[in-house]
């Protein structure tokens, strides 16, 4: 078996769990490798010296971030992600520290099950990238608000007067949509949720699409032009008149889930959910 460990390095501690999971999984009969430029550091093998269709699991070492990272820095590693969490607010990253080497265990024994989550994508005048939580055009430079005509399967739906519109898959349902008034989706609904962003009109709400349908985004203000972000990771701009093209991708997203984690204790614990069972 080979993983790949990818720690946020930026994480005063992941340096040295790093280590001592690279220690335990070795010690296991386990080939572990990391990013080439992070050998040195961790004492794994260099990604660049394995075939990567060979790897068959990743460990994200830091939050919903570092899992986001990966996945855009090494979009040809398909494979399923045992995400552990060193930060606070992470809702694919929800291993926590304690559980590191249990939920290893339960990996290396196949006691975990893999859901696997619907991914977008977006193009723009030959432009295009993928997004696990979310694709975002927002007025970037512009001062004032932007105004956005949404179309599904070339039908008008609105126009959005806006800071911007967010649409988010199910995992990015918690994120920057969450933040801006949109629900939450669980894991397993194919969907797709629009949520603008400060809108003008407080009649303008969220709303939920099937993944068959194609979401088109025209920028019709005659503005600077608008940014579009995949992810949080800035990608292109559209000018006035132009459009953003946003369907279901034909990549996954597979997450590694451990027996004892329930989706909705993670919402309960990470939101601050204050409610109790009353028997």
């Amino acid at each position: 078996m080979i993983i790949a460990l990818f720690p946020n390095t930026i994480k005063k501690q992941s340096i040295d769990i790093s280590r001592n999971i690279i220690e335990f999984l070795v010690s296991q009969g386990i080939t572990v490798v990391t990013e080439d430029d992070d050998i040195e550091a961790l004492g794994a093998m260099p990604l660049s010296s394995v075939d990567l269709s060979a790897i068959n699991f990743i460990i994200s070492l830091g939050g919903d971030g570092t899992i986001l990272r990966i996945v855009h820095h090494h979009p040809e590693l398909q494979v399923p992600i045992l995400a552990i969490n060193l930060g606070s607010l992470g809702f694919m990253a929800d291993i926590p520290i304690y559980e590191i080497y249990s939920s290893l265990k339960n990996l290396l024994e196949g006691d975990f099950h893999v859901q696997t989550r619907i991914v977008m994508d977006g193009k723009s005048n030959g432009s295009s990238n993928f997004a696990v939580n979310e694709i975002v055009v927002h007025r970037a430079q512009n001062p004032c608000l932007i105004d956005l005509a949404i179309y599904v399967d070339n039908h008008y739906l609105n126009t959005f007067s806006a800071d911007g519109i967010i649409i988010a898959t199910p995992s990015g349902s918690t994120a920057y949509s969450l933040a801006a008034g949109g629900p939450i989706l669980t894991p397993e609904i194919n969907a797709f949720v629009l949520t603008p962003i400060s809108p003008h009109t407080i009649s303008n709400r969220p709303i939920v699409f099937l993944p068959k349908r194609e979401i088109r985004v025209e920028y019709i203000s005659a503005h600077e032009p608008v940014e579009v972000t995949y992810d949080g990771f800035p990608s292109f701009s559209i000018k006035t008149g132009e459009t953003l093209h946003i369907t279901r991708s034909e990549r996954s997203f597979q997450l590694v889930c451990m027996p004892s984690h329930d989706y909705f204790s993670t919402l309960r614990t990470k939101l601050g959910w204050a409610g109790k069972l009353r028997t």
